[in-house]
C-alpha cells in the first residue's frame, strides 16, 4: 500500500503525473491497468475529511476505471476507420497540466530569486548625470554624405535658375560686392540663434546666388566645427537638420568673424 500523504499532491492529475514518472513510463503510452491499481491504492489510503478534495480524486478514479473497461472491449473506430485510443483525452489533460506546472515552478523560482535582490534609487551626482562629452565633429558628420550635400546643392541651384525672369535676365547686370564669409557667418550665427532648429535645405533656399549658397554652406561647416551647430539626418536621402547647441560655450565676436575673410 502507498504511504503518500494527500498534501504531497495538488490534485488527481498531480498524483497521476507522479505515478507515471515513478514508473518511468511515457505519458503518451500509459499502462492504464498498472497506473489505475496504484492510483486506487492511494485513494483507499486517503484520510481526508474535505469532501470537495476527496470527490476530485474519486471522479478521476471513475475516469480511470472507464478507460480500463474500454480497453478490454473491441477498439472503437472514428469516421476515417482509425482506432480511437480511450486514453487520448486523459493524455491531453496530463500534458497540459505538466506544461502549466513546469511554468509555475519556473515563475516560483524567479520569484524566489527576485526576493533575494535589493534595489536602490540611483545616487549619481547632478554634475555627473548632466555631463555631456565634447562635440565630435567627425561623429556629427558621419551620416552626412557628400552625395547628399551635392544633391541639395543641385536642387537649390536648380530652383535659383527657375526663378530667373527670361525677359529681365537679358537686362544689364549690376555687379554687387563679393559675398564675404565673415558677413555670411554673422548672418547664419544670428539666424541659428533665433531659430534654434532649422532645415539645411531651407536655409540654402533663402540664398540668391550660387556664391551665396557656397559661402552659406561654408559658414554652416564652420559653426558645426566649433560645436555651435549640431547636425542630424533621420535617414539616407532625408533632409538635413541643424540645431543650435545651447551647451556649447564657444562664442564668436565680430572681430573673430572678420578673420575668416
Amino acid at each position: 500500500m502507498l504511504s503518500y500523504k494527500l498534501e504531497k499532491f495538488e490534485g488527481p492529475l498531480d498524483l497521476l503525473l507522479h505515478l507515471i514518472e515513478k514508473n518511468k513510463v511515457s505519458i503518451y503510452d500509459i499502462p492504464i491497468f498498472e497506473i489505475t491499481n496504484q492510483y486506487m491504492e492511494y485513494v483507499n489510503a486517503m484520510e481526508e475529511e474535505d469532501l470537495d478534495i476527496v470527490s476530485e480524486f474519486l471522479v478521476m478514479t471513475a475516469t480511470l476505471l472507464d478507460i480500463k473497461s474500454r480497453l478490454l472491449l473491441p477498439a472503437e473506430k472514428d469516421e476515417n476507420g482509425d482506432e480511437i485510443d480511450p486514453r487520448e483525452e486523459l493524455v491531453t489533460r496530463l500534458v497540459e497540466y505538466k506544461t502549466y506546472k513546469s511554468l509555475g515552478e519556473q515563475l516560483k523560482s524567479r520569484q524566489l530569486l527576485a526576493s533575494r535582490l535589493l534595489y536602490k534609487d540611483p545616487t549619481i551626482p547632478d554634475e555627473v548625470s548632466k555631463y555631456e562629452p565634447p562635440v565630435n565633429v567627425q561623429d556629427m558628420l558621419s551620416k552626412v554624405t557628400l552625395e547628399r550635400l551635392q544633391e541639395i546643392y543641385r536642387m537649390v541651384t536648380r530652383r535659383q535658375v527657375d526663378k530667373i525672369d527670361p525677359v529681365r535676365s537679358k537686362f544689364g547686370n549690376i555687379e554687387k560686392d563679393p559675398v564675404r564669409l565673415s558677413q555670411k557667418l554673422a548672418l547664419v550665427y544670428e539666424y541659428a540663434q533665433q531659430k534654434k532648429h532649422f532645415s539645411f535645405r531651407g536655409l540654402l533656399q533663402k540664398q540668391y546666388t550660387k556664391a551665396d549658397v557656397v559661402v552659406t554652406f561654408l559658414a554652416c561647416l564652420e559653426l558645426i566645427k566649433i560645436g555651435r551647430l549640431t547636425v542630424k539626418q533621420d535617414g539616407t536621402f532625408r533632409d538635413i537638420h541643424l540645431d543650435w547647441n545651447e551647451e556649447c560655450t564657444t562664442t564668436i565676436t565680430r572681430e573673430d568673424m572678420e578673420q575668416y575673410d
